[in-house]
């Protein structure tokens, strides 16, 4: 049963990921990234790290693919000039793209004839300790200080986003909390008592 549900999830992962590529519509790309990512996090589960598979459901499912939809989908982008521009960058991209499946099977390479090897490398974690126990114990310990500079790098990447997006813009009208609360009712309407057949006066 194991063997038919990783070939499924790894035929299903694979046929997305090219779906992804070859769409040409960005939504649809984003859609098939979706069912890749679900089914990356089956794949996970089957190996028996089932935190990495929830942080691909509850991050990339939750927030990077979706924030990915609303973008394509918001944004008003002529994709026939952009297919234009591909073919332009089309050389330059194959030759990226043989450069780093070079480097993957260089690194592969490497790593299997045993040379590039650290000598504190740990061991797996024991049987009866869960998988998220032993990723607590290592990032909380060993990895601490690599974890709260990966939060401090968040935190000055959000507090940037924030600057960028509250920057004083010239011909924006701003929005004035305490003189919306401080309006009172009459200021806002009038009371009139108007004559039978006579117009209204603005």
């Amino acid at each position: 049963m194991q063997a038919i549900a990783f070939y499924l999830f790894a035929t299903i992962v694979l046929v997305s990921g090219a779906l992804v590529i070859t769409s040409r519509n960005p939504v649809h790309a984003v859609l098939w990234l979706i069912v890749a990512f679900f089914n990356a996090a089956g794949l996970m589960v089957l190996v028996g790290a089932e935190f990495i598979a929830m942080l691909l459901v509850i991050v990339y499912v939750g927030a990077v693919a979706v924030l990915f939809l609303f973008v394509v989908m918001m944004l008003d982008v002529e994709f026939s000039a952009l297919r234009g521009r591909v073919s332009r960058y089309l050389p330059v991209g194959l030759v990226l793209a043989v450069a780093l499946a070079a480097e993957v099977v260089i690194g592969v390479d490497a790593y299997d004839a045993g040379g590039v090897r650290l000598s504190h490398r740990m061991g797996p974690a024991p049987a009866a300790v869960p998988n998220i126990q032993a990723l607590g114990d290592l990032i909380y310990t060993r990895y601490l200080f690599v974890f709260e500079a990966s939060g401090l790098v968040l935190l000055v990447a959000m507090i940037g986003a924030i600057v960028l997006t509250h920057r004083q813009r010239a011909g924006v009208r701003p929005q004035n909390v305490s003189r919306q609360v401080a309006r009172r009712p009459q200021d806002a309407t009038r009371n009139v008592n108007q004559p039978v057949g006579v117009g209204v006066d603005l």
